[in-house]
């Protein structure tokens, strides 16, 4: 079949890969130029394993091109993919559409027949009845069609998210539409490793929300039970381990650490609390988990301030990771943000090294050394604090950082570490939800009654 996508950004690119992968005809629109050129010369705009080459293979087999073109690029399709970004307005916190409606226009001028335009973005319930609106106003006689098709891919594997997924939601009004949605995902189906899910349009946008507001609500409950488990003296690695063996609950999503970031989870909950305000109908519990989510990121700035002895003006802080996880090059709301600003605030210097992420760091943060690798971090650092589970991280020479620091103090943000390795290696180690049970005051429970 032949396919538009409109956006080559994250979810634009990557769909449009896999794709032209399954053995459709895709054409990926972008009205930047210079992005459109570098893609044309393998040059990729976002980092993802494995997306180069999943992209110069099906070039090379002439199933996918870019262009500039929206026109040319609509010519004879049978779906138009909308996937352009939809950040958090300024002002209010909504969801900003203003790029899908624009998009929305320009293929319904464009088309030269029937098609179904599909809304790939991250939507607010009731987007697409509004592109249906535009739709019919401006080409009423032309066929089109509108649906919702919202995406769930993890940076980091989106590949194989796309490819072998959990489940493919399709929100449409209509059989033929849905026909048409089915026959472009009937690939996945051959090996029995998708699960197409059909449902209203209505109900499609408000998944993609929901289950992004589930996931974020699983983390910042699990960061709070951190806390209580310094507080206690227990082991949040093993109280998630414990629940998350109950399959009602899941393992996925239970990992403390120093708060949830990227590009979904803060927006698409913000944008589902301004929907829910809108019609009267108030989500508490993301409301709490929006609030502990951000007074938690500086909180971790505090907590290495606390293990450097209460005082960091002048003193060096060494950050291993940028983004917001890893096997990405994403740094929009990475928790390392306020952490970095917390300690320059308290008058620290701060060095970094991330993998992947400097060069988007570099056009966010100031006054930051960003270092070629973790020892030059530590080299004469106060402390070293891992902010992102890179697995460059995982198998550090914990001896060699000990005496590269002018303190060798370790704040593990992310537990990569046991703590009774990193002591071995002459290192004080601060990790998260590990209580020091014998340092904490004994409750004693009452006396039974005789």
């Amino acid at each position: 079949m032949r396919i538009a996508i409109i956006g080559t950004g994250y979810v634009g690119l990557v769909s449009g890969a896999c794709f032209s992968d399954f053995g459709h005809e895709v054409t990926c629109v972008d009205k930047d130029v210079s992005k459109i050129a570098a893609l044309r010369h393998g040059i990729m705009p976002i980092y993802e394993p494995g997306l180069d080459m999943l992209v110069e293979t099906n070039v090379r087999a002439g199933r996918l091109s870019f262009t500039d073109d929206l026109a040319t690029a609509v010519k004879n399709v049978s779906a138009v993919f909308i996937a352009v970004g939809t950040p958090s307005r300024r002002g209010d916190g909504h969801a900003d559409l203003s790029y899908v409606f624009a998009a929305a226009r320009e293929v319904a001028a464009a088309l030269d027949g029937p098609a179904v335009i599909v809304n790939k973005s991250t939507v607010p319930v009731g987007t697409g009845d509004e592109v249906e609106r535009i739709v019919s106003e401006i080409a009423p006689d032309k066929g089109i069609t509108v649906a919702s098709n919202p995406e769930f891919l993890r940076e980091g594997a989106a590949l194989s998210d796309f490819k072998r997924p959990d489940r493919v939601i399709v929100g449409a009004e209509d059989e033929p539409t849905r026909s048409v949605l089915a026959a472009i995902y009937r690939p996945l189906s051959l090996n029995q490793s998708s699960a197409l899910v059909f449902t209203s349009r209505r109900t499609a946008e408000l998944i993609k929300y929901a289950a992004n507001a589930f996931l974020a609500t699983k983390v910042a409950f699990i960061n709070e039970i951190a806390d209580l488990c310094e507080v206690v003296g227990a082991d949040v690695q093993g109280v998630s381990r414990g629940i998350g063996m109950d399959n009602r609950i899941g393992r996925k999503f239970l990992h403390a650490g120093p708060g949830f970031g990227g590009s979904c989870f803060p927006k698409d909950t913000l944008a589902l609390l301004k929907t829910a305000d809108d019609n009267d109908s108030p989500l508490r519990i993301v409301e709490a988990t929006v609030a502990a989510n951000e007074s938690r990121k500086r909180a971790m700035g505090r907590k290495i301030i606390r293990a450097m002895g209460g005082r960091v003006r002048g003193k060096t802080v060494g950050l291993l990771g940028l983004t917001f996880k890893p096997d990405t090059d994403d740094m929009r709301d990475s928790p390392a943000i306020p952490i970095i600003r917390a300690l320059q605030d308290a008058g620290a210097i701060v060095r970094a090294h991330d993998p992947e992420g400097m060069e988007q760091a570099k056009t966010m943060l100031s006054d930051v050394d960003f270092a070629a690798d973790p020892y030059a971090v530590a080299d004469g650092a106060d402390a070293l604090v891992i902010v992102t589970e890179w697995d460059a991280f995982r198998a550090l020479d914990l001896k060699r950082i000990a005496a590269l620091l002018a303190t060798p103090t370790l704040v593990d943000l992310r537990n990569v570490y046991p703590a009774r390795e990193a002591v071995a290696a002459g290192l004080e180690y601060v990790g998260v939800g590990i209580g020091d049970f014998e340092s904490r005051p004994f409750v004693k429970m009452a006396d039974p009654v005789a």
